[in-house]
């Protein structure tokens, strides 16, 4: 199972019109920053949007209410998911 995080944009680089740019953004969720790419993403951000990330590329647009939704769901989940599930992931870190 694959899952994508929401993530608020701080950088965006590139031209929406124009693929032979680098089409890139800065990220951010709870200080964890990365770049990402955005070929694919349904809505061209602006700084202070949200993106759901997957495999290091923007692919949706979120309103704000609806991101953070999503991030207090994913907390919430990982709060309560037991430690005999979780030891495994920790392991590969």
């Amino acid at each position: 199972m694959c899952v994508a995080i929401p993530m608020r944009v701080t950088k965006v680089q590139g031209d929406p019109n124009d693929f032979t740019t680098s089409q890139i953004a800065t990220v951010d969720s709870n200080g964890v920053s990365k770049e990402i790419r955005l070929d694919i993403v349904d809505h061209w951000p602006k700084v202070g949007d949200y993106v759901i990330i997957h495999a290091g590329f923007a692919i949706h647009s979120l309103e704000e209410a609806e991101a953070k939704k999503n991030i207090e769901l994913l907390r919430e989940l990982a709060e309560n998911t037991p430690d005999e599930l979780l030891s495994p992931l920790r392991e590969m870190v």
